[in-house]
């Protein structure tokens, strides 16, 4: 009894102490995302979305530096940033996007808020440091000729969502992407117009039954939206477990990633 007693503290010790050590185990995930509305200019173009930073004593610029040296050995076409850079606080801001400007992807680095960011502070670093803010606006990346369009959305929380201004302009042969920190907002999307939505928000869970199940994922799908990849209504959904944390510096079963996504024309 004593020994199945210590074994017991034992494993539970034992997955205290990973739940603090996950958070610094970040995962590049591969996703392919397929469609022949995908210019032959855009197949094999690598995207790398990230998000969900939470810039704080928790998560340091060096922590950010080390995320954008890996970023930039994934030798990206395109870099889209999701919002929540900073934890709610301001200090962290200029810092943050100090070394987000490092960045390297020859389309270019585009950006949304997040719910944690201060909209205003945020909003005046973002062209400082060469960046492109895209909420409620759209823009056509072009490579050699071709294009595709790319567009976000105002927090679901926070702000406005104009997503005509994405779509106003697109014909149903355009490939076309939005980025949405909530994905909440995805059953809003015009998925007539819209393939691909971006978002992040839910760390995944941050804390989950063994990565099956999370009792919280600050959405109003529950788990529906969680992570990974969604399809409904002829368009996809992508969700990412962002990088950071909130509330307390821990993660169990939904490590920080990376996501890297590849456009593959059928």
């Amino acid at each position: 009894m004593v020994k199945k007693r210590y074994l017991f503290l034992g494993i539970v010790f034992l997955l205290i102490a990973y739940m603090f050590l996950e958070p610094y185990w970040i995962e590049t995930k591969d996703i392919t995302i397929e469609s022949d509305q995908i210019p032959a200019q855009f197949d094999g173009k690598k995207i790398v979305f990230l998000s969900d930073i939470h810039a704080s004593p928790n998560f340091s610029q060096e922590r950010i530096d080390g995320v954008v040296s890996q970023v930039n050995a994934l030798n990206p076409d395109l870099v889209l940033l999701g919002g929540d850079y900073v934890d709610g606080d301001s200090e962290y801001v200029q810092s943050t996007f100090a070394s987000l400007s490092k960045l390297e992807a020859p389309l270019g680095v585009y950006a949304v808020l997040g719910n944690k960011d201060p909209q205003y502070v945020t909003l005046n670093a973002i062209p400082d440091y060469g960046i492109t803010y895209i909420g409620n606006k759209g823009t056509w990346i072009e490579e050699n000729g071709s294009r595709i369009r790319l567009g976000g959305v105002g927090d679901y929380n926070n702000g406005a969502q104009i997503q005509n201004a994405t779509t106003a302009v697109v014909t149903p042969q355009d490939f076309v992407i939005l980025l949405s920190h909530n994905p909440d907002y995805f059953p809003k999307v015009d998925t007539s117009k819209v393939d691909l939505v971006l978002s992040g928000h839910t760390h995944g869970g941050q804390v989950t039954f063994f990565g099956l199940w999370a009792p919280s994922t600050h959405s109003d799908y529950g788990n529906k939206y969680r992570t990974g990849v969604i399809e409904e209504n002829n368009s996809t959904l992508v969700v990412s477990n962002g990088l950071g944390t909130t509330i307390l510096p821990i993660r169990f079963f939904a490590r920080p990633q990376i996501l890297v996504i590849t456009l593959k024309k059928t």
